[in-house]
């Protein structure tokens, strides 16, 4: 099948390991990725400044992916997926907003469709592509490995727009983890927060809630801990060493998206998943498959 998609801001700009793990597997798996024409933010960066604008961006973003003619589109990014999610239902419920959103982008020759159906890359894989299939396509079973999943609050919740997994039971992740043959083991600070949110305001507060959530999961002694969102994964990877700092503890907690864990049990090569980018030392794993 073929499936537009769109990366947002962070994954093009820092999180180029997700972006090269994503275009590695999904085509093992059947799916085709098209590239929308243009590239811009999905708005989530000017809601406190301009919410009108901030809903035509995301609005235009549908839009871009209308032009395809196809009625999926894969947003890899939680914020941004819940960003267009959020203007979809807006543009549902407000019928002014609507009107006012639909008449600039005609000013571009743009058509706003309200029928896109919007995929996480959790849901889009567990949903669609199937558990089962996943499990047909490893080529070496990671049965002696531990994770704990971190499943983001921005795929989960609102709860009040629908969106990638239960918000108070999430299971989608643990599932296709457990699909490569690995445990993925429940743990009290499941939902807790990433702590990206404060590190514009609050970066001690932000750096704490990172450094206590890996120390947890450090203690149970899982092998690693499996993302599926950029914001999520700069704190436990790229600002690993930081949150240490912060809590006064040692951290040393491989931390893999999803898609790159999905690879390895693929057998696809460790540069071509971006492993050699993350910063966390995912070593400790790669080291036992390669």
């Amino acid at each position: 099948m073929k499936l537009p998609v769109f990366w947002g801001c962070r994954i093009l700009t820092s999180q180029y390991a997700y972006e090269m793990s994503v275009r590695q597997v999904l085509p093992r798996l059947g799916v085709e990725l098209v590239d929308l024409r243009e590239m811009h933010c999905c708005g989530d960066a000017v809601k406190s400044v301009n919410m009108f604008a901030a809903t035509y961006m995301a609005a235009r973003v549908l839009a871009l992916a209308n032009e395809t003619g196809i009625k999926n589109l894969l947003v890899p990014c939680s914020r941004c997926h819940f960003t267009l999610s959020e203007t979809q239902h807006l543009l549902e419920e407000n019928k002014n907003l609507n009107e006012k959103v639909v008449a600039l982008l005609k000013k571009e020759k743009l058509n706003y469709s309200s029928d896109i159906k919007i995929w996480h890359i959790i849901d889009f894989i567990h949903d669609v592509i199937g558990v089962e299939f996943i499990k047909q396509k490893v080529k070496r079973s990671l049965k002696d490995l531990k994770f704990a999943s971190h499943v983001g609050c921005q795929a989960i919740r609102p709860s009040s727009i629908k969106r990638v997994d239960n918000p108070e039971t999430p299971r989608k992740l643990d599932e296709l983890i457990k699909a490569l043959g690995a445990e993925s083991l429940e743990y009290p600070e499941k939902l807790d927060c990433c702590g990206a949110a404060l590190m514009s305001s609050h970066q001690e507060a932000a750096l704490t809630l990172a450094g206590s959530k890996l120390k947890a999961l450090q203690e149970l002694g899982v092998d690693g801990l499996i993302d599926s969102c950029p914001v999520c994964h700069t704190m436990f990877d790229t600002k690993q060493e930081s949150a240490a700092a912060t809590i006064g503890g040692k951290l040393a907690m491989p931390v893999l998206y999803y898609t790159q864990l999905l690879g390895i049990a693929m057998q696809i090569e460790v540069e071509k998943l971006g492993l050699h980018l993350n910063q966390s030392p995912v070593e400790k794993i790669t080291s036992k498959y390669y």
